[in-house]
């Protein structure tokens, strides 16, 4: 690059900081740089796609009239994404940013002028953010509605079916349920109905998505343009919100959360459990959350899994003509597959393999002998903390709320200890998470009521009766 050229950049990098102001420039153009410059075209570059496709779609024409300025004779921009090192080959040319030069008619005088238009598409923003990849099976029209899941279908429809400027009716909308029970399909068919023939942006983002491009955003230093794109988005939906990690992260989704529901944009959320269940997550997240519209999806119901069935086999006919799966064997499977949606449809494939691959028809001697490891045992009630300090301070009488405390009274002491040796015991939250819902204690004090307990369960009778039958109460 030559002194001029770098002298001219200089001169339209400060049109362009003076055009869209200073706050506006840092996000999106201070790691800009200048390639070359040839003719008639500039060449620009950026270190990531997410903020090529966001210039592309917003500040396009912007750049070349810049450039304009200081070059009249500049018709094109390009705009690529640079690497780690600088290859000495040419990169492959990209998309123009901007072609504003007039064409000509056949007897060589030129066209009249058309306005230039940026060439990039109007979701490139949209695509740009990485939402998380979508099964196009997973729709409204192949998702089967029961007794257990008909208010989430419901809201659902109601967040697909509404239209920008629209009011929001129930801000966010959660959903959560057990594994294979239809959370992730009622949120991806909400993703792919509000795309179609909408002016909305829907974006379907995995906490694990989420997290890895905040993360990436903060390493390349786009943390504020990853921030005003994820808020620009009219539907947000998130999956698997467990999984979200780090305070950080977690901070920021806080942030983004609050500014799209204050900004009247809607938010889907699902988990699998409910808001106050989510120990990780800061109690302000919780508190939000639990406002809106928190819906269970429950366990699928023996009419329900039949019905699922019945879908899949369809869905499978529209590729095998000849594929038939007999009513007994539907109702075999119905009655003694009960775990979750997912096991149904891994079924249904199995008799689809066998059948194709053996040339042989499905009967109910085959199905019992492909899905027998598929049969589970009832899953076990999920017990939560709070049952545990509802039942136990009934039984030794006394109050939650003294659980809870920093009480150190005999009779308020051993019924915390053995509340929390149940939760230990009988869920899956950490040592420092069942402090935490006993009054914010510390793990280690956790730890050596857990221990107390077994020690004393171990030599008194009428201790392991008591908690003996605390489970029972729990279990039932």
């Amino acid at each position: 690059m030559t002194n001029i050229e770098q002298d001219r950049w200089s001169r339209v990098k400060g049109r362009l900081r003076s055009s869209v102001g200073e706050d506006v420039y840092t996000s999106w153009f201070a790691r800009m740089d200048l390639e070359s410059v040839q003719d008639e075209s500039v060449r620009l570059s950026v270190p990531t796609r997410f903020l090529k496709s966001w210039i592309q779609a917003h500040y396009a024409e912007r750049v070349l009239t810049c450039w304009q300025a200081e070059m009249p004779e500049v018709h094109r921009v390009d705009l690529t994404v640079r690497t780690a090192m600088r290859c000495a080959a040419p990169a492959k040319e990209a998309p123009a940013l901007l072609d504003s030069r007039r064409p000509e008619r056949p007897d060589g005088r030129p066209a009249p002028e058309v306005r230039a238009t940026a060439i990039a598409p109007v979701s490139a923003s949209h695509d740009a953010l990485g939402g998380s990849p979508l099964d196009p099976r997973l729709t409204f029209g192949s998702f089967v509605v029961g007794r257990s899941n008909t208010l989430a279908h419901a809201a659902a429809r109601q967040v697909a079916e509404g239209r920008r400027g629209d009011s929001v009716m129930f801000n966010p909308l959660y959903i959560h349920a057990g594994v294979g029970l239809g959370k992730t399909h009622l949120l991806q068919a909400v993703t792919w109905a509000g795309n179609s023939g909408s002016e909305r942006k829907v974006l379907y983002l995995t906490a694990e998505k989420f997290m890895y491009g905040f993360v990436a955003a903060l390493k390349t230093q786009t943390a504020l343009a990853f921030k005003e794109a994820l808020r620009g988005i009219d539907v947000l939906v998130i999956d698997d919100l467990q999984f979200l990690q780090g305070k950080s992260t977690q901070a920021e989704f806080c942030h983004t959360l609050n500014a799209l529901i204050d900004a009247g944009r809607q938010v889907v959320i699902a988990a699998d459990r409910p808001p106050s269940d989510l120990e990780s997550l800061d109690d302000r997240v919780r508190s939000r959350l639990a406002g809106g519209l928190v819906v269970e999806m429950g366990s699928l119901g023996e009419e329900l899994r039949l019905g699922i069935l019945k879908s899949r086999v369809a869905a499978a006919r529209a590729h095998h003509a000849t594929f038939d799966v007999p009513a007994p064997v539907l109702d075999y499977l119905a009655r003694t597959i009960t775990h979750n949606g997912r096991d149904l449809e891994g079924a249904i494939n199995r008799l689809l393999a066998h059948s194709k691959l053996n040339a042989q028809p499905v009967t109910l001697e085959m199905a019992e002998r492909e899905v027998r490891d598929l049969i589970r045992p009832q899953e076990p009630k999920r017990i939560k903390i709070e049952d545990i300090q509802r039942v136990v301070a009934r039984q030794y009488n006394v109050s939650r709320s003294d659980l809870l405390s920093s009480r150190r009274t005999a009779n308020v002491v051993r019924p915390r200890q053995v509340a929390m040796y149940l939760a230990k015991t009988l869920t899956l939250r950490s040592l420092p998470e069942i402090g935490r819902r006993f009054g914010g204690r510390d793990h280690t004090t956790v730890l050596h009521a857990v221990r107390k307990i077994e020690a004393l369960v171990a030599k008194d009778v009428a201790l392991s009766e008591e908690v003996e039958s605390l489970k029972r109460q729990l279990q039932e």
